[in-house]
């Protein structure tokens, strides 16, 4: 039986206990995240013996006495979580079991909940995924050339990988540059980021780098990362006009892979639909991964 869990009624530590031993677990889906990034979630759940097996946030919102599910902010594969194999008969259960009280609803799934070719609702999404589990040699060798250029063309400009790198730099980076064009992020979002990082870092689930010219030693380039369940997440990122110029980030993801490399990790580039971003990524030699996002207004098509 699936059931439905409002906030309060969430045991947080049975939660958190289900992701970290869930088959297709992410970052994304534990607690303290989601707190952050979408308080007041609720949650459907499937329960054995007192246990959380299988579960999935609601991330639930109310506008104009409109109820309706969205995706947060910083967070791009939710969706349906279990320690046993998920089916695809799970998946529509547990899209069944939103509650119709959400008439609108936009939410992105995770590449582990497969669903049946004819569902309803249904729209596939693009992310990347390169498999660190290589000698950097073998890793490198498998960049595309445009990368391969891009590289080598950041080391003519002297950059250097800055450790431990301040979040409040990046987000400043990013503000200045690409975040001048996304209007629908505000102060609220950054200071949220700002508490999702902090948090990450003091549980040992986030790093942040920064890359520097050494001929002003200002940071022109920077990420952060999130770390779990053998998977590094590339979440967010600020650049400007000399960073750019420079292949920054190219500079930088590359020396991310050269730390990891050999190690039985993933690094999640969490994109990307678009086409520009995608062939970034991929010039790392980075898969293609498609995962699902459900859309529906007014009526839940798979009922």
């Amino acid at each position: 039986m699936i059931n439905y869990l409002t906030n309060e009624q969430i045991d947080k530590s049975r939660w958190d206990d289900c992701v970290a031993h869930a088959v297709n677990g992410n970052v994304y889906a534990f607690s303290w995240y989601l707190d952050i990034v979408h308080p007041g979630w609720e949650a459907l759940v499937e329960m054995i013996d007192g246990n959380y097996v299988t579960i999935m946030p609601v991330t639930k919102k109310k506008k104009y006495l409109i109820h309706y599910l969205c995706q947060p902010f910083f967070v791009q594969q939710l969706g349906v979580f279990s320690r046993q194999p998920i089916t695809e008969e799970t998946t529509v259960a547990f899209l069944k079991s939103i509650p119709r009280k959400y008439r609108l609803v936009e939410i992105r799934l995770n590449e582990n909940n497969p669903l049946p070719k004819e569902a309803k609702g249904v729209e596939w999404h693009r992310n990347h995924l390169l498999n660190l589990n290589k000698d950097y040699t073998l890793l490198s060798n498998d960049y595309h050339e445009n990368t391969k250029r891009n590289l080598k063309k950041s080391l003519n400009y002297g950059l250097a990988l800055v450790c431990d790198a301040d979040i409040q730099e990046i987000i400043g980076l990013f503000r200045e540059n690409r975040g001048a064009s996304v209007a629908h992020w505000g102060d609220a979002e950054y200071a949220r980021l700002s508490h999702l990082t902090e948090t990450a870092l003091v549980s040992g689930n986030a790093f942040v780098y920064g890359v520097k010219s050494l001929n002003n030693n200002e940071i022109i380039c920077g990420a952060l990362f999130m770390k779990s369940h053998n998977r590094i997440t590339f979440l967010f990122s600020g650049n400007n006009a000399l960073g750019k110029e420079s292949q920054a980030m190219t500079f930088l993801i590359d020396q991310v892979i050269r730390e990891y490399a050999g190690q039985p990790l993933v690094l999640d580039f969490e994109g990307s639909d678009d086409e520009n971003l995608a062939r970034f990524y991929h010039g790392f030699g980075a898969d293609p991964i498609m995962y699902p996002g459900f859309t529906y207004r007014c009526f839940n098509p798979l009922r």
